[in-house]
């Protein structure tokens, strides 16, 4: 069920109902800006994951600052996005369902969209459903560079079902997905360089061989916010998939070296309790944001942790604690699935609430 949204535009941040999900508008901006002025030299191109905002709004103002399109994990991802006026969708993922592989056919109507695949099987899937549909699908393979996820192996493997796409009367060969999940998180730059230039020798190798069988890699989309640097420095890459560079997160913060951005993601809570000397309870728990990624941290409270989490309460312990009833602004762990907990972004400016935008493709599993 929808939920009535936590503010209105003009309230002041701490007049804002909780958990609320808060984004700075000032840093959001910011964030959006640098990372197009930081690819504008290389030869790669953004499209932003919206796993991590699942909004078509946020979308747009991405695609305004230079983005070409975005990418999605779910095809409801990608109906939200088209349905909202974002004209380019890639599917960085495997579907499979026919009834799934219908609606993204039918997406095609007012979008560009793409699909990846790994598996001969796959392929013949998308090849019925673009058939029954009377158009030709865009396809793109997905190799696995190291993340030991989805993907077939670089290589001869790789160059076969790009054949066999590219043989299709119903497909379009569209390029490489060649993306690195876990680099992302790995703590020390000398770690994440290493992951990266494995994924690249893979991935160079794979272009090299479809482009001697004929067969031009229009795409070869990868990368995220801990390692875009890497790969558009690579000259393998053409699209960059980074997502959660527009809000950070607790553990991107963690990384030695961190992305270059601000945090602008935050859950607001409110101390619902101070049961005891060092302790207070917020009223967001588990349902609140997960804990996937570690506990939130309370922002702008040196010294005070948050110690643990239940369904609706969170305990945070320390000194200097703030009071019964106050506003606290928590950094999530994770950004991406805390964004699906909630139907609003509350975009604050200067301590005031500017706008709320709905999530339109929250929940979106299917």
């Amino acid at each position: 069920m929808l939920q009535r949204p936590p503010a209105e535009p003009g309230m002041r941040e701490e007049e804002v109902d909780t958990p609320a999900l808060l984004l700075d508008l000032d840093a959001f901006e910011h964030n959006l800006d640098l990372m197009a002025g930081l690819l504008a030299p290389t030869r790669t191109k953004l499209r932003a994951h919206a796993k991590t905002h699942k909004s078509s709004i946020v979308a747009l103002q991405q695609m305004k600052r230079g983005a070409i399109g975005q990418c999605v994990q779910k095809v409801a991802e990608a109906e939200a996005l088209a349905w909202g006026g974002v004209p380019d969708i890639l599917v960085s993922n495997e579907v499979i369902a026919p009834r799934k592989l219908a609606r993204l056919a039918a997406l095609s109507a007012i979008a560009r969209v793409a699909v990846c695949a790994d598996d001969e099987r796959g392929i013949a899937l998308i090849e019925q459903a673009a058939e029954a549909a009377g158009l030709r699908m865009t396809v793109l393979v997905e190799i696995d560079v190291g993340a030991g996820r989805c993907g077939v192996e670089p290589g001869p493997q790789a160059v076969a079902l790009a054949e066999r796409i590219a043989a299709s009367p119903h497909l379009i060969f569209g390029g490489l997905q060649a993306y690195h999940g876990s680099a992302q998180h790995r703590r020390t730059p000398e770690e994440r360089q290493a992951a990266i230039a494995f994924a690249a020798e893979g991935t160079r190798r794979t272009v090299e061989q479809c482009r001697q069988r004929g067969l031009d890699c229009a795409i070869v989309g990868g990368a995220g916010t801990g390692t875009f640097a890497l790969e558009a420095a690579s000259g393998v890459w053409t699209e960059i998939q980074a997502g959660s560079y527009a809000f950070m997160d607790a553990d991107y913060a963690r990384n030695q070296d961190p992305p270059p951005f601000r945090q602008a993601l935050f859950v607001l809570s409110q101390v619902m309790s101070a049961p005891r000397p060092g302790t207070v309870v917020l009223d967001a728990g588990h349902k609140a944001m997960p804990t996937d990624s570690g506990f939130p941290l309370v922002h702008g409270y040196p010294g005070v942790s948050y110690t643990s989490a239940a369904d609706e309460h969170g305990t945070v312990k320390g000194e200097a604690l703030p009071r019964l009833e106050e506003k606290v602004r928590l950094v999530p762990g994770h950004c991406d699935p805390t964004v699906d907990r909630y139907d609003w972004y509350v975009g604050t400016r200067a301590g005031r609430v500017e706008c709320v935008w709905p999530i339109a493709a929250r929940g979106g599993m299917a």
